[in-house]
């Protein structure tokens, strides 16, 4: 228990005794991350459409609730979110809308397609830099799927539950970069870097500076110490070399007794 209290003691002695090159580490990194963030790094935003799909439903079961069908369309939705994302949607999505000046494979790198479990709502999200331009990116990847999907299943039935406003009353403000999480990671990983750095230092260092580390690391006690004089304390001024000629002259040895 008491070496497991000794060594607790160490750490904290290594903290304290390296704090300031610990904090200037944290206030370095957290600053690099709030600039990257706030005047680097280009703001992202979202804008998303809903859909939902159902396939034509047979004679047999117009006018009737058929589970088998509604569970038949939850497992086709992750067919559908696949679909979304193939040349077959987004080839249409570029030669359609040659407004956008994208190509197909940086069209993919912006899509993002999910589904809440057992439903057959899908949530179709665009990404970019503009937010008008990834509301009608996202608009315009949910109408071609619209008009391309009966081609590709036998599905008449499929509505855009909602549209992304390209011009919103207020605009929404960006998902990236996230400045709070960039600060928050900063300080995370730089106090640890710091504080590796700093018991790294500590066990390179292998020089005995006090009494306390003779003591610690040789069990010896300390007989004497030699204080080093500095540059001014080691010369003699005129004036201290007559008072100790004064001094000399004033011994024993040179004083003589009346009789």
């Amino acid at each position: 228990m008491s070496a497991q209290e000794l060594d607790l003691r160490d750490y904290f002695r290594i903290v304290r005794k390296r704090m300031w090159m610990i904090i200037s580490i944290v206030i370095v990194a957290c600053v690099i991350a709030g600039v990257y963030s706030l005047y680097i790094k280009n703001p992202v935003y979202e804008a998303s459409t809903k859909i939902i799909v159902n396939q034509t439903p047979t004679q047999s079961t117009v006018g009737q609730l058929d589970l088998n069908q509604i569970n038949t369309n939850i497992q086709l939705i992750n067919t559908y979110k696949e679909i979304i994302k193939t040349p077959a949607i987004l080839d249409a999505v570029t030669q359609d809308y040659p407004q956008f000046n994208i190509t197909t494979e940086e069209l993919l790198k912006k899509v993002n397609v999910s589904s809440v479990n057992n439903t057959q709502v899908m949530t179709l999200v665009v990404r970019d830099n503009s937010y008008p331009k990834a509301a009608e990116i996202v608009n315009a990847i949910s109408q071609v799927f619209k008009e391309r999907i009966p081609s590709l299943f036998n599905v008449q039935n499929v509505s855009i539950l909602n549209e992304a406003k390209v011009d919103p009353p207020i605009q929404p403000g960006p998902v990236e970069p996230n400045v709070i999480m960039n600060l928050a990671i900063a300080f995370i990983v730089s106090l640890m870097i710091g504080l590796g750095i700093a018991f790294l230092l500590e066990y390179l260092d292998d020089t005995l500076k006090t009494e306390a580390d003779i003591e610690r690391y040789l069990g010896l006690p300390t007989i004497a110490m030699i204080t080093r004089l500095g540059q001014d304390e080691g010369k003699t001024s005129p004036a201290d070399s007559h008072v100790q000629q004064a001094r000399k002259a004033g011994e024993l040895d040179h004083v003589t007794a009346a009789k």
